[in-house]
């Protein structure tokens, strides 16, 4: 369960995004990638991705495991303003948040070896990292973002009017039922327990095309608070689903092997001492 505190500050600075991130569509996209729901409406995306996102898929696919932690700094704030100025701020990242962010997916998973240039903040290996996220959005989300701007900016249309009309508590209580507004805590199901105060700070909404299920916020919460949350699935995305029907089988079968088989030797030693 994540449970979100407002103060009336908070209240008062919370807000929806003006659309959807491109980095936080880019990364979540991962997650969509390796799922295996029965979803036709996702199944022609997935083919499409497949074929044409091997190269970045190699260097991403490692960052961003199918499920739980995956680092705050692949999904910065300054992303809300486009890819490149994502890109920017991924490249801009200070070692220290680069080493111990990576550091924390190394409890969960095995890193490739290459993960540690970008743990030590290194130009080449940051940059590496930004080609990958760049080249993997043009190739397999930019395509779908007329699909992806629409069920987001209808999604975003509801919250606003509802802001407009009668302020931010009557907004929190659109998000039901996949969040419940409970003066003053705004709660969601969540893969662990988890208090997020906002302390003045105010929250940013964020609308997702491939944000499936349940919010998703920054584990750091010294970072701007941000909450992703599933924009809410036009009719018409159910409705064309079965004109994709059996697309993206063998898609899917790939995605493995495009890691080489094992994704490679654990470095949490090496990261954490700096050696």
């Amino acid at each position: 369960m994540l449970r979100v505190h407002f103060t009336a500050q908070d209240l008062a600075r919370t807000r929806v995004a003006e659309g959807a991130d491109p980095l936080w569509e880019t990364v979540l996209s991962l997650h969509a990638l390796r799922e295996n729901r029965a979803e036709p409406a996702l199944a022609a995306w997935r083919q499409h991705a497949v074929r044409h996102g091997p190269g970045p898929l190699r260097t991403l696919l490692p960052l961003v495991p199918r499920h739980g932690y995956f680092p705050d700094f692949l999904t910065p704030f300054a992303g809300l303003d486009g890819v490149e100025p994502g890109l920017e701020a991924v490249m801009s990242t200070p070692r220290e948040r680069l080493r111990s962010e990576l550091v924390l997916l190394s409890g969960h998973r095995a890193l490739p070896g290459w993960s540690r240039g970008i743990a030590d903040g290194e130009p080449a290996a940051l940059r590496h990292l930004a080609r990958s996220l760049r080249t993997y959005h043009h190739r397999a989300v930019a395509p779908s973002w007329p699909r992806i701007a629409e069920r987001v900016g209808l999604d975003r249309a509801l919250r606003r009017h509802a802001l407009a009309q009668s302020g931010a508590e009557a907004m929190l209580r659109t998000f039901g039922p996949v969040m419940r507004w409970r003066p003053p805590v705004l709660e969601a199901g969540y893969p662990v327990e988890r208090d997020l105060y906002l302390e003045g700070r105010g929250l940013v909404f964020v609308p997702s095309y491939f944000c499936r299920d349940v919010p998703v916020a920054l584990v750091d919460d010294a970072l701007p608070p941000v909450l992703v949350y599933p924009a809410k699935e036009r009719v018409s995305d159910r409705a064309e689903g079965p004109r994709l029907r059996g697309y993206g089988g063998e898609a899917l079968r790939e995605v493995p092997s495009l890691l080489g088989g094992r994704v490679g030797t654990r470095i949490a030693a090496g990261l954490r001492s700096g050696g």
